[in-house]
This record gives C-alpha cells, sequence and structure tokens, in this order.
C-alpha cells in the first residue's frame, strides 16, 4: 500500500471541532449562548475572577509598592578615593575600581562625584561618567 493524500486521515479524536456560541438558535448554542438566563454569570463584561471568588483574594496579597526603574543607579565613588586608592599614570575603569574592591560590580555604571582637587597627574578615566565639578577640577 502507497502513502497518498487521500488514503491520509487524522488521528481519533482530532477531528473535534471547537464549540461556537452564540452563533444564531440553529447552532444550538444561540439565545442565551450556554450561560444560563439571568444573573452575574451571564451578564457580559463580567471577568473571570470576579465570578470566581478570585478577586477577595487578589485583594488579600500584599501589592510591591512604588517604582523600579529600568535604568540601574549609578556607583558613587570620590576623587578622595580616587587619590587613597591610585597612583600616578594609572587607569581608572570599573574594571580597576572592583579589582581595588571600591564597587560592587563593574557590569553597573560608574559616577566620580566630589569637590577635591585631584592629587595625581597623568590618571587616565575610561567607562565612567564624571559629574561637571569634577570634569573642571581634572582640567
Amino acid at each position: 500500500m502507497s502513502l497518498a493524500l487521500n488514503i491520509i486521515k487524522k488521528s481519533k479524536g482530532g477531528l473535534k471541532k471547537p464549540k461556537r456560541v452564540g452563533r444564531g438558535n440553529a447552532s444550538g448554542h444561540g439565545t442565551y449562548s450556554t450561560r444560563g438566563l439571568k444573573g452575574q454569570k451571564s451578564r457580559s463584561g463580567v471577568s473571570g475572577l470576579k465570578r470566581l471568588g478570585m478577586k477577595k483574594q487578589l485583594l488579600q496579597i500584599p501589592k510591591k509598592r512604588g517604582f523600579q526603574s529600568l535604568q540601574p543607579k549609578n556607583q558613587v565613588i570620590s576623587i578622595k578615593t580616587i587619590n587613597e586608592n591610585y597612583q600616578d599614570n594609572e587607569v581608572v575603569s570599573p574594571e580597576t575600581l572592583k579589582a581595588k574592591d571600591l564597587i560592587k560590580s563593574s557590569a553597573l555604571p560608574v559616577k566620580i562625584l566630589g569637590k577635591e582637587a585631584l592629587a595625581l597627574k597623568g590618571i587616565k578615566f575610561e567607562k565612567v561618567k564624571m559629574s561637571t565639578s569634577v570634569k573642571e577640577t581634572i582640567k
């Protein structure tokens, strides 16, 4: 026996069609559309949660309040800590700051703040944000 399109049949249970509700009385599910006559369940626009008595359960669960920003917060480093932990001609980057245990993660952004003067010479900054006052003191 060869395989042909007219021989292939659907598997048992694969031919069941979904119940089409509210498509006229001839369908067998017209008029009330299998909802019964009156009451909250028969109306449109009633959420299933309200119907099932889950609204009360939802209200009992404590919600997380406030706003969670998608942008991560800057890890703040002062010029004073850079003066204490770095030598001349070194590079200040998130990786070196992490290696010296001055920040928690090298993946999060780093910002340098402070009004002190930078005592080191030839120091370079890479992948680091700075406040305007720090930029002025470096220049």
